[in-house]
This record gives structure tokens, C-alpha cells and sequence, in this order.
């Protein structure tokens, strides 16, 4: 693993982003939990996204579908044929599987032993529902969340009186039995993703195509990815899905190199169309002004929410040599900095007493964490030199300190030290609320 990525992967761990699943017996099969920051984060990447689709946007409602469903759809969708499937090879020696499209050569990699001719091996994951395990209770976990809106196209048409153009947005956790996981959690079997199905007159779909393609490069560039780390790459027609007309892939420059954070889809009118056929239920749209009924073509961009999480974790990371704080102990050592957007930062303020050992201003302290808690992601610490405090809440991207000295007890202020620039400024307590908020635009 690249060097960049072992720090990023130490710090998720020992900071309280990431763990590995299960890891008391072992570990499980590229699994991942999401540790106390690292939950925060995530959920504030999806929050931002959300509230970019059904806030910032026009006619996008939110929807939140079942992990399990009708096996039928599916066998509809396509997700039970030799199109869902990757080719797997295993090795004669040692016996390990892998990709056939991952692999440069004709040998294993790990011991060089001979391949096997390549095999169709679906990725859904099969579980049954029902006390007994028989071909009539095969149920699927979903591998993807895009269904459940295709399904509920009726649905959500009818109960919110939409009318075409409009979107639906969804976030959700989906599943595919991935050969060959890996990257930490760029690739893994359980993940979340987020994705939008825009439904449009089939004459409008290149436009609104070009629309959200723009518009989704500008929410990275929004939440503080680098330029020069993202890109886009159009897929060729012969390595097209079978549903799409085209499609984009939205790429982030990781370290293991460029791979792919978001897709944008032109899946013209496939999905409603193949689902009213095998549901034998009317899944076209009735437009009142041209009196014609028409199954919408689809726009389709999909997020992995993990991928985000993890271009974001590493595009924000630094490391300042000599120290930031200036401190006697840092003087020598390197420092991390999470250079994270305010609204992704998993705390936005940490409050500091001075030192622990003065009663007065560990309660004070204590008082102004419990004013803030409520308003706003916080910490409180009070372990360790406060120099070395700054320097954790570096590490993890908080953006603001407040310290509680011995001044504070005489005039009621506080100190409220900036992690991007270490300015520090004087704030009344009774104003510290407000001032931070401003700051954060909230």
C-alpha cells in the first residue's frame, strides 16, 4: 500500500474514523465501521449532498426504499443474468480468486502459479426470508439502491403531484460480493451509496446530461476538492452497462491512482420501460399540456458515499514539518492537519481548559462545553499540555479551540484559536455562540 495510504489509514484508526469490522476475531472480509468521528464525518458528507439535491435543486424529493425486495425485480433489472457478473479466475497453486480484468498477466500474482480459465461469477448476495431455506424464500440483499425508485415511480408521482422534469434522491446501503476488495474502503462488499434518478421528456436527456455532469463537479469543488485531483473520463460505447446511452465517470486522484467517486448515466428509458413490462403495471407519464403518455428517460448520478468520504479524508490531509503549535515538544516533529470544509469536519469546536488541575476553570470549562454541545458538533479536553490538545484537534479537522484560561474567570472571555490560519482572537462568552456560528455560516 502506497505510504500516503498507510498514514490514512493509521490515523482513521487511531483517531476514531475508521475501524476494521470485527477485528477482536480477525477482521471480516474487507468490512469496515465507522468510528465515532468517522460517523460524523460520513453523515455530514451525506447531509451536504442532500441537501444539495433537495434543497439547492429544483423538483428532487427524497425516498427511502427497502434493502430487501421482490426477488422479480431483480430478474427485471438485469442483476440475476450473466450481465451482472465479473470474471473470476483462480489459481491452480494456491488457490486464490481474483478479477480477470484486475490482472496484467497470466499468472497469479501472489505465487505465480497457473489461471484457470475465466468463469461468470455473479456479485448479488443471496439470503432467504422465511423459517425455511428453499429455492421459493431466495431473497437478494440490493446492489444497488436505483431500483427502489424505479419501482415507486408511481408512487412518488401520484402522492406529490410532480410533474416531469423531476428528480428523486436516495441514500442507502447496498451490497455485491466483490471478488477482489480492497484500497482500505474504496472497494468494498458493504457500502452506501447516493444517487439520483432525474426523469425527463426523452428529448431534454442530453441536456440535462451536460446539467448534472457540471453540476456535480461543482459540489466537489464546493466541499474543498482540489482541482487538480479530480477529473472526468467518458466510457467508451463497447464498456457501456447494458442500460446506458452514456456515461461518465467522475474521477479522484488516489493515491493507489485514478479510480472512480461518481457516475453520471444516461439510462434512457430502460428501466421503467423493462419494469412495466415484467410488472405488467403502466409505468409511463400522462403530460396533460401535449396529451401523450411516454416512459421517461433517466439521468442518473450515483455517489459512493465511502469513496467520498475517503477522497475528502485524504484531499484535506497535511503535514507541517516542524509543528504548527510552535510548542517545545513539537518543535522537532511533523504534524497532521485535516484541512477539512466546515460543513464535513466531524467536530467544529473543541473547548480547553488551560490546565486540569485548577478546579475553577476545569468547571467553567465544563459550563461553556455544555452551552455549545447542544448548537454544535463539540469536544472537551483536558488531557495533556494544551499545546499538544491543539495539535489533536488538528489531526481530526476541528475547526475551532476554545481555551478557558485564567483571564476568562476575571472578564468572561475566552480564547477562540482559527485552525486554518492559528489567529486568535479575545470573544465574550455571552457572544461566543453567535461569533462561531457566523463564522460557519449557520
Amino acid at each position: 500500500m502506497d505510504n500516503l495510504m498507510n498514514k490514512i489509514v493509521s490515523l482513521a484508526k487511531r483517531r476514531g474514523f475508521v475501524f476494521p469490522s470485527s477485528e477482536i476475531y480477525g477482521g471480516f472480509g474487507s468490512c469496515y465501521d465507522f468510528g465515532p468521528l468517522g460517523t460524523e464525518m460520513k453523515n455530514n458528507v451525506k447531509d451536504a449532498w442532500r441537501k444539495e439535491m433537495t434543497r439547492n435543486q429544483e423538483s428532487v424529493v427524497p425516498l427511502d426504499s427497502a434493502i430487501l425486495m421482490s426477488p422479480k425485480i431483480w430478474q427485471a433489472s438485469g442483476h440475476l443474468t450473466a450481465g451482472f457478473a465479473d470474471e473470476l479466475v483462480e489459481c491452480k497453486k494456491c488457490h486464490r480468486r481474483f478479477r480477470k480484468d484486475f490482472l496484467e498477466g497470466d499468472k497469479c500474482p501472489d505465487c505465480g502459479g497457473e489461471l484457470t480459465e475465466p468463469r461468470k461469477f455473479n456479485l448479488m448476495m443471496k439470503t432467504f426470508i422465511g423459517p425455511v431455506q428453499e429455492e421459493g424464500s431466495e431473497a437478494y440483499l440490493r446492489a444497488e439502491t436505483c431500483q427502489g425508485i424505479y419501482v415507486n415511480f408511481n408512487n412518488i408521482l401520484n402522492s406529490m403531484r410532480l410533474k416531469i422534469p423531476f428528480g428523486v434522491a436516495q441514500i442507502g446501503k447496498a451490497f455485491r460480493n466483490e471478488i477482489t476488495p480492497g484500497n482500505f474502503i474504496y472497494r468494498t462488499r458493504e457500502f452506501e451509496q447516493m444517487e439520483m434518478q432525474w426523469f425527463c421528456r426523452p428529448e431534454t436527456a442530453d441536456k440535462f446530461f451536460e446539467y448534472w455532469l457540471e453540476s456535480r463537479l461543482k459540489w466537489y469543488s464546493s466541499l474543498g476538492i482540489k482541482k487538480e485531483n479530480i477529473r472526468t473520463k467518458e466510457v467508451p460505447k463497447d464498456e457501456l452497462a447494458h442500460y446506458a446511452r452514456r456515461a461518465v465517470d467522475i474521477e479522484y486522484k488516489f493515491p493507489f491512482g485514478w479510480q472512480e467517486i461518481e457516475g453520471v448515466h444516461n439510462r434512457g428509458d430502460w428501466d421503467l420501460s423493462n419494469h412495466a413490462k415484467n410488472s405488467k403495471q403502466d409505468l409511463q407519464y400522462y403530460d396533460e399540456e401535449k396529451k401523450e403518455k411516454y416512459f421517461p428517460h433517466v439521468i442518473e448520478t450515483s455517489v459512493g458515499a465511502d469513496r467520498s468520504f475517503l477522497a475528502f479524508l485524504i484531499d484535506s490531509y497535511h503535514e507541517v514539518k516542524g509543528g504548527r503549535t510552535k510548542t517545545t515538544e513539537s518543535a522537532k516533529e511533523e504534524e497532521v492537519m485535516l484541512k477539512l470544509h466546515k460543513s464535513l469536519a466531524p467536530v467544529k469546536v473543541a473547548v480547553l481548559p488551560l490546565v486540569k488541575n485548577k478546579p475553577e476553570l476545569v468547571k467553567k470549562a465544563k459550563e461553556i462545553f455544555q452551552m455549545i454541545k447542544p448548537e454544535l458538533s463539540a469536544q472537551y479536553d483536558e488531557i495533556g499540555s494544551i499545546g499538544r490538545r491543539y495539535r489533536r484537534q488538528d489531526e481530526i479537522g476541528t475547526l475551532f479551540a476554545v481555551t478557558v484560561d485564567f483571564d476568562t474567570l476575571e472578564n468572561n472571555d475566552v480564547t477562540l484559536r482559527d485552525r486554518d490560519t492559528m489567529s486568535q482572537e479575545r470573544v465574550k462568552v455571552a457572544d461566543l455562540l453567535s461569533v462561531i456560528k457566523e463564522k460557519l455560516n449557520v
